[in-house]
């Protein structure tokens, strides 16, 4: 599957919020997350902009726990960031930690994250908060399969194109001077 995403940076969260809930966008997801990112020793996968990543998630709405397996693949980046996802789901986050270690892969960072989801029509608006000490500030993720919904989200969040980017977070980390990785060679 290919995921079309873009950000929208530094935003206010319970402005989204009050934004969602006044146009009856329903909220679909809301979770903590633990993302384990994995690659060769070389960063191979990571210098082309793409990962294997083990996510731990607790589903704060369902009340149960769930692991993903994913590798991406950057595709393009223009407007929109394309992304090439394979995900399954697992049963444990372990065994599918120890087949991609098994593959060669070490564990390069893990990165705690709140989620929330909401959807309109088929495009996600997802409000990432990352752990602080990765990321500081909120951003959204945009993820959708069409230009005419992307548009009409921006209009009712009140952003335009020009407010969004299709930069990888750890670009827009290195943009803004914050080197708190321990990812070398980027």
């Amino acid at each position: 599957m290919n995921e079309f995403e873009v950000k929208v940076l530094d935003i206010n969260v319970d402005d989204i919020r009050s934004i969602m809930n006044n146009h009856n966008i329903p909220l679909v997801k809301k979770e903590e997350q633990i993302n384990n990112i994995y690659d060769f020793e070389d960063m191979r996968l990571l210098k082309l902009k793409g990962y294997a990543r083990v996510r731990e998630v607790n589903d704060i709405l369902h009340n149960k726990k769930e692991y993903f397996m994913t590798v991406k693949k950057m595709l393009s980046q223009d407007v929109f960031k394309v992304m090439e996802e394979n995900e399954v789901i697992v049963d444990d986050s372990e065994s599918a930690k120890k087949i991609f270690e098994g593959l060669g892969l070490t564990l390069i960072q893990s990165i705690e994250k709140y989620r929330e989801s909401y959807k309109y029509k088929n495009t996600l608006i997802e409000i990432d908060i990352n752990d602080k000490t990765f990321c500081p500030f909120p951003y959204l993720e945009i993820e959708t399969s069409s230009e005419e919904e992307f548009n009409e989200i921006l209009d009712i969040l009140g952003y335009t194109p020009e407010d969004t980017t299709s930069k990888t977070v750890y670009e827009i980390l290195e943009e803004r001077g914050i080197n708190n990785s321990n990812i070398k060679g980027l």
